[in-house]
């Protein structure tokens, strides 16, 4: 199992790695972001003890991360339409390992993205390297699970990479603009706080965040954990799903 799992997540390795034109636009958004308004909102939007584009540059690492995740799914759909899937279900593989060898794969993927804009951010000096920037690294890799679990099982359900593309651009800005990842949920009203708190990226963010400038609002153990369950959930949805869309 341990090795079909491998070979899955090579392979999605693999094909990111010869796709120059993927990670360079992955990592070129995020930045325009962080600059236009890190230092454009900088005057507006006030952080007790702390610049703005501190307080925004984990948010864009959840940012990137997410983006990267979620749309990871769409290799389902591109597997099935070019043959691939048809090859690798009548080899002697479980679909689990299929799963979780997209899930790894993507996951590990996104994970890349996110230390690249965190290494980055720390040169720049928004954030500071410390033993923080190793704390942060285990939630963004539970962020990067649950997203590509997410889409997988979304991917599962549709037909055609339009579809899937629709519906993804549909739930992507929701699930980061309720996350806290631009603004501080504390000051946001009661509706909107509480829906933020069904938002998995919420969490996400905030241990990032917590674990790189130490502002967190629901606790980082209470952050892990949470992520954690989801990320065990949406797996097991996600392999459910994928067993029932390959059926034979």
């Amino acid at each position: 199992m341990f090795q079909d799992i491998y070979t899955v997540w090579l392979r999605e390795m693999v094909k990111f790695v010869r796709a120059r034109s993927r990670i360079i636009s992955s990592l070129a958004m995020p930045f325009i972001w962080l600059f236009i308004l890190g230092f454009g909102f900088s005057s507006s939007i006030n952080i007790p003890g702390l610049p703005y584009i501190g307080f925004l540059a984990p948010g864009i690492i959840g940012m990137i991360i997410l983006f990267t995740s979620i749309f990871s799914g769409i290799s389902v759909i591109y597997d099935r339409q070019f043959g691939f899937m048809k090859e690798i279900l009548v080899a002697p593989v479980s679909r689990s390992s299929i799963v979780l060898g997209k899930t790894f794969g993507g996951a590990t993927i996104a994970t890349i993205n996110g230390l690249i804009v965190l290494g980055i951010s720390s040169a720049l000096g928004f954030i500071e390297f410390g033993i923080g920037t190793f704390i942060a690294i285990p939630f963004m890799i539970l962020i990067a699970i649950s997203f590509v679990a997410m889409g997988l099982i979304i991917a599962s359900r549709m037909k055609s990479m339009e579809g899937f593309q629709m519906i993804m651009s549909f739930l992507v800005m929701p699930i980061f603009l309720l996350s806290g990842a631009l603004f501080p949920l504390n000051n946001v009203p009661d509706a909107m706080r509480a829906i933020s708190y069904l938002d998995p990226l919420s969490y996400g963010i905030d241990g990032i965040r917590g674990s790189l400038v130490g502002i967190t609002n629901t606790g980082l153990i209470i952050d892990f954990l949470v992520l954690l369950g989801i990320s065990i959930c949406l797996i097991s949805i996600g392999t459910l799903m994928f067993k029932k869309s390959t059926q034979l």
